[in-house]
């Protein structure tokens, strides 16, 4: 059975019998593996606002540190992670084989920008992340990430110290999913790299076109206009993503759009619009997809994404069989490990993925970084999803197909 809505895209029932063929020994396997760029270890509690390491206490700090000229250590610990075109500085663990992110000092901050004609180190180009104690430490530790970009003699600097800038979606495949530190790393840079965009993005208040600045230690912006002083919030951009499965739980609907690479399917998706709920988002745009009548929704999960642009980038989702997702891991954590030792020059994403495979796949979904592919492997393996087993829904019926 093929529908065919629009020329964009291309839905289609897949039997369960056809995913198992490909899927079922990884699917498996990554059931159980958060989703990428969830469960940021510093973002747990929001501090009350005369504790030293929340954002009102933790900026006047900064602001005294950087008028005085003080390079020692300071209570709270302040750890910063530099941004170059949106890549977060990243290095390399020998011990653990994996990849981490690049941290600087206040001090090491200050010293390598001080002799920076482009750079601007001043207390409003910082954003804070979090605050964390860390285990061992007597005091708290305030994160925070900085964008360097128009600092271009960094890169050779920090590179003597094996730090390398690298495209997050190279450390997001990168990644063992297995590794809930590796995974916690993802997540503050994903996080970062979202807060700095909204940064370059929102320079001027949209009610009266005057300059913005920062406030609340980069946590949100307002309009320098006296007599607007408008606030502005980091914006996000909710949409659904949804697995219809039939009324006997035997096939689903997948679909592909013109911009997926051969043989990749995935979930159905939109944009929740105004005055709408998730549940009637998830039935508006299946309908307008494919005019299919949904009945039951039932909530999985929900996962966090850095960049709205992201979604329309073919190499977020490379074209690999089920069994070369672990290969395409190691490839990409090996690219990292030469990056950041100063040995990898201009190479291609794309073409570290050039895994070769006994035959290929009669289709694939996407990797275990996309929430795609934890709907699926959901349904392959039978999985609870609040409560209600995949096989014996409340209704017996999730759609109307």
């Amino acid at each position: 059975m093929l529908l065919i809505p629009s020329p964009s895209s291309v839905t289609t029932l897949f039997s369960k019998t056809l995913l198992n063929l490909n899927s079922r020994t990884l699917l498996r396997t990554m059931t159980s593996t958060p989703h990428a760029f969830a469960g940021n270890p510093i973002r747990s509690k929001t501090p009350k606002p005369s504790d030293p390491v929340s954002p009102q206490s933790a900026i006047q700090t900064l602001k005294t540190l950087l008028i005085s000229g003080q390079t020692g250590p300071a209570s709270p610990d302040f750890r910063i992670l530099p941004f170059r075109k949106g890549r977060p500085l990243a290095g390399w663990t020998t011990e653990g084989l994996n990849w981490h992110l690049g941290w600087l000092s206040l001090g090491e901050c200050k010293a390598y920008l001080e002799n920076s004609e482009a750079a601007r180190l001043e207390d409003d180009a910082f954003v804070y992340l979090g605050c964390r104690n860390e285990i061992g430490d007597d005091d708290d530790v305030v994160y925070w990430a900085v964008d360097v970009s128009e600092v271009s003699e960094l890169v050779n600097e920090l590179g003597a110290r094996h730090f390398c800038f690298v495209e997050l979606r190279t450390l997001m495949v990168a990644t063992d999913w297995a590794d809930s530190t590796a995974m916690g790393y993802l997540a503050i840079a994903g996080h970062a790299r979202a807060l700095l965009e909204w940064h370059n993005t929102v320079r001027f208040c949209g009610y009266c076109g005057c300059q913005t600045v920062s406030a609340e230690a980069g946590r949100r912006k307002q309009c320098s206009n006296e007599s607007c002083k408008k606030r502005i919030y980091p914006r996000v951009d909710p949409v659904v993503i949804m697995l219809v499965i039939d009324k006997d739980n035997d096939c689903v609907l997948l679909s592909r759009q013109s911009r997926f690479v051969p043989r990749m399917w995935s979930c159905l998706a939109g944009f929740i619009e105004p005055g709408e709920s998730l549940e009637e988002a998830v039935k508006r745009e299946t309908w307008e997809e494919t005019g299919i009548e949904v009945g039951e929704v039932v909530y999985h999960s929900s996962q966090p994404w850095p960049d709205a642009k992201w979604h329309s980038r073919e190499d977020v989702t490379k074209a690999l069989t089920f069994a070369e997702y672990k290969k395409a891991q190691m490839t990409a954590a090996a690219k990292v490990e030469q990056m950041c030792k100063g040995v990898e020059k201009g190479q291609n994403l794309s073409g570290d993925f050039n895994v070769e495979s006994g035959e290929l796949a009669t289709m694939f979904i996407p990797g275990p970084f996309a929430i795609a592919h934890h709907l699926i492997s959901s349904w392959v393996n039978r999985v609870p999803v609040n409560g209600i087993e995949a096989h014996k829904q409340a209704s017996g019926s999730l759609s109307n197909l």
